[in-house]
Parts: C-alpha cells; sequence; structure tokens
C-alpha cells in the first residue's frame, strides 16, 4: 500500500494544503492470482476528520489503510481545521465547494481514480460526518456513497442556546458564529445544514446516494443521530443506520469505519497481495 503525503495549492481556500492519499497500486502477484485490469482506475473515498483533528487522524486512529488495501480502494484524508467543511465567505474559506469540487479534481488529475459517481464516496466522523453528510448531499451527482460515523449534526435548534460553560470549542459562541455565520438562524434554515439540503432534494426529485450511519449507544451524539436517520425514513430514504457500543471514541471509528466499507460496493479482494502480508493466505488457493 502506497502511502503519500500531499501538498497542494487550493484556489478555493488560498492556501497550500496537506492530505494523505492511500493507494493499493503496489500489490504482488503470485503464479494464478487474478490481476487488477491494466490501467484500470480505483474506486476513492475522501475521509473526513473530526475537530481538533488534522489530515493524520485516519491513518493513525484507525486502520484505514489495511482496510483499504484490502478491498483496492484509494483514501483520500485531507485537513479541514475546525470549520465544519461549510463555505465561509467572511472568513475567505471555501471549505464545502473544496471538499466537494476543488479536491476531487485535483486528485483525479493527479492520481489514477474513477471519475464515475457510483466509484466516489465521501465519509468522515464526527465534524467530518457531518461534513460529509453536507458535502454529500450538496455534491450529489459527485458522490454515490455518504458515510457518517457519530456525525455532529449540531445544526439545529440548540445552537441557537448559549453554553454557560462551553467544554469544547464547538459550544462556544465565537466558534459557532465562525462555523456557521453571523446569523445563525439563516444558516439553521440553509443549505449549510443537512436536513434542509435532505428536504431541498426531495423537493428536486434529485437522486440521493446511498447513505450509511453509524453511532455509538454511549455517544452524546446519538439523539441527533437518530433524528436525522427519522428524516431520510419520513422521506422514506434508503440508508443504513447503526448503533453500536461504543461512546465518542477511536475503538468505535476503527470499527465502523471496516463496516462501513463493507457496505460499500467494493470488490478485488483476490487481487494481488498487499503490503504487510495481508491476503497472504489467498496464495493457498493458487499456489
Amino acid at each position: 500500500m502506497a502511502v503519500l503525503e500531499v501538498n497542494f495549492m487550493a484556489e478555493t481556500l488560498g492556501r497550500t494544503v496537506p492530505l494523505y492519499v492511500v493507494l493499493p497500486t503496489d500489490k504482488v502477484y503470485f503464479p494464478g492470482m487474478p490481476k487488477r485490469e491494466e490501467g484500470k482506475p480505483f474506486k476513492t473515498l475522501y475521509l473526513l476528520h473530526g475537530v481538533i483533528g488534522n489530515y493524520t487522524d485516519w491513518l493513525y486512529g484507525t486502520r484505514i489503510q489495511r482496510w483499504a488495501q484490502d478491498q483496492n480502494l484509494a483514501v483520500v484524508m485531507p485537513s479541514g481545521d475546525n470549520f465544519f467543511y461549510l463555505d465561509q465567505p467572511w472568513n475567505c474559506n471555501m471549505y464545502g465547494e473544496f471538499i466537494g469540487r476543488e479536491l476531487v479534481e485535483f486528485t483525479r488529475r493527479s492520481f489514477p481514480l474513477s471519475r464515475r459517481r457510483e466509484d466516489t464516496f465521501i465519509g468522515g466522523l464526527s465534524m467530518g460526518g457531518f461534513g460529509a453528510m453536507r458535502n454529500g448531499l450538496k455534491y450529489h451527482e459527485t458522490f454515490g456513497s455518504i458515510i457518517s460515523l457519530s456525525g455532529a449534526f449540531i445544526l439545529n435548534e440548540s445552537i441557537l442556546i448559549k453554553a454557560e460553560n462551553p467544554r469544547f470549542p464547538s459550544e462556544s459562541e465565537e466558534f459557532k458564529h465562525t462555523c456557521f455565520g453571523p446569523d445563525l438562524r439563516e444558516a439553521l434554515n440553509s443549505d449549510r445544514n443537512p436536513s434542509v439540503l435532505v428536504e431541498q432534494l426531495v423537493k428536486e426529485n434529485a437522486e440521493f446516494p446511498d447513505i450509511y450511519i453509524a453511532c455509538g449507544d454511549q455517544d452524546g451524539l446519538l439523539d441527533s443521530n437518530k433524528e436525522f436517520s427519522a428524516l431520510l425514513e419520513h422521506h422514506h430514504i434508503n440508508h443504513t443506520f447503526e448503533v453500536g457500543p461504543g461512546s465518542h471514541e477511536w475503538d468505535f471509528w476503527d470499527t465502523y469505519i471496516k463496516r462501513a466499507l463493507e457496505w460499500l460496493p467494493l470488490e478485488g479482494k483476490e487481487e494481488g497481495i498487499s503490503s504487510g502480508n495481508v491476503g497472504l493466505e489467498g496464495t493457498k488457493k493458487h499456489s
């Protein structure tokens, strides 16, 4: 598995930004083992980190490298700072357009990635789960599937309540206005809110991406995830919602990103042996 650190000038953000790219391009093939078609582009998952994290989180917090190489999946992990992957023209940070358009265009130019909607996925955890859902719906013509783990669906009526003693940056008034805009009520009713996007796409009779949502049974965000799932259910939007043991923690995300990859329309587990001898048992079939 090739792991590449990339820095490129993002026009939408006005600066150079870092990201990790995982590419399963270094597999070994034994005699009789099925080979990947020459030049066949990779299905791709754009994977977003949570608040106070960065582009390294998924690689070091989970076994995403192992899970991806086993499935012949390319994974792109950008940095989104603490801004919920939303466009913020008041700060000259167009994170939504960066994730939904520019990042996809840049990585497709730079790497052997599929350009097909059905091969292009977006996912994330916590803040990244929110960002994946919002941008996956906003750019539904680009992304065929959305994965949200412990999604921070905090852009609801509770966003208008001032926290007396904020424990996390996302609870402070300064943070909320920086992320969502000077008028929180306006943000609540705009397409920055995934729930509003659901209603808009239903009215437009748009084709929804496939949606996978998971949250821990001890996670403080469980209720908001249930509410979002109920909204999808209300509109008869096909999706998978799972609640499993755990809280807002890496053990849960490591387990459920694997489950999410098993849910995605992936293939190629029989194609080659990965670094670290992943899949070596498959050689017995072809020896």
